[in-house]
């Protein structure tokens, strides 16, 4: 079954479309005391694509995403996808929507704390209504593919912090979404591990063939992304493109001693299929190991981290 035709199997949208925002103004407050986080913003972010959003604070970047995403109504404009007006939906639609249409990934995982990590990848399936042994099936598969394999059974206090982060992008990625959005997702990590989850994350998205819209603040992270766009007052003041995306690549992380691969994960994702996929096999010797966006290392990592904030909306 094609990514496509199970999300449509769980109720969500089928289409790898573009995400577009129009004429977007958000305001806060009453007549007379009203601030201006969005004054009339265009943006379309093909399938496939990745975009980093940049700005200083204040200027619009996560409003901007939260928008985008359908969490914050635009005070005016439009967004589309698949060719609905978000705002036009309800509320149980955009939530909807947002279990199997969108994933997310925000700064500091936002793990249940007593769910093992494969029921908390697992959880916007069974949120969906999809059966805990199709769902748990599909997390172990996505958890194998980001270097997790043998720590399905963790909480998240007995991870590191970018192992937290696997996690939490293995649960953006579970449901097969159009669009990932990532607010600061290397904002708590020490450089290197930021580093290998940036990797992991850009090359999942883009073997998946989902649009990816991050927000940061680091030129560092933008590097990542095949596109970046500067914000300031609530406006979009440059729009670059960047062919060569992706930085130096890290050195070979070590491999960790709980039962994860002693290999490099497969570079393709797992089939979001009904039925149990064929073992994940490691990828072949003639694949690069450690260019950006081809491959994904284990994470070294080895302090815990504390990743126990509720549920995404």
């Amino acid at each position: 079954m094609s990514p496509a035709a199970y999300r449509s199997s769980l109720g969500g949208m089928t289409s790898r479309t573009a995400l577009s925002a129009h004429r977007l103004v958000k305001t806060y407050g009453s007549a007379g005391a009203q601030t201006t986080a969005l004054a009339g913003v265009d943006l379309v972010v093909s399938p496939g694509e990745s975009v980093a959003v940049m700005g200083p604070s204040g200027s619009g970047k996560t409003t901007l995403l939260h928008c985008l995403a359908g969490i914050l109504p635009p005070t005016q404009g439009e967004v589309l996808w698949s060719g609905q007006n978000l705002a036009a939906l309800s509320d149980a639609a955009r939530t909807a929507l947002r279990r199997t249409d969108f994933g997310f990934v925000f700064q500091s995982g936002q793990l249940l704390p007593e769910l093992p990590a494969e029921e908390n990848a697992a959880l916007p399936l069974m949120l969906a209504g999809t059966s805990r042994t199709r769902a748990v099936d599909l997390a172990r598969q996505w958890l194998a593919y980001l270097g997790l394999a043998g720590m399905e059974t963790r909480r998240p206090g007995e991870l590191s912090g970018g192992q937290a982060q696997r996690v939490a992008i293995a649960r953006a990625l579970v449901t097969a979404p159009g669009v990932i959005f990532a607010d600061e997702p290397t904002g708590a990590l020490d450089q290197q591990t930021g580093h290998e989850v940036l990797q992991v994350l850009t090359t999942a998205a883009r073997d998946t063939g989902a649009a990816l819209v991050v927000v940061t603040h680091d030129p560092q992270v933008a590097a990542w992304c095949s596109r970046t766009v500067q914000m300031r007052d609530g406006q979009i003041v440059a729009d670059t493109a960047q062919p060569s995306a992706g930085a130096p690549a890290a050195p070979t992380a070590a491999v960790p001693t709980t039962g994860a691969p002693t290999a490099a994960p497969p570079t393709t994702p797992p089939a979001t299929a009904a039925a149990p996929a064929p073992p994940l096999q490691a990828a072949p010797s003639t694949t690069p190991t450690m260019q950006p966006g081809h491959s994904m290392q284990p994470d070294q990592s080895t302090q815990p981290g504390q990743y126990t904030q509720g549920v995404q909306r």
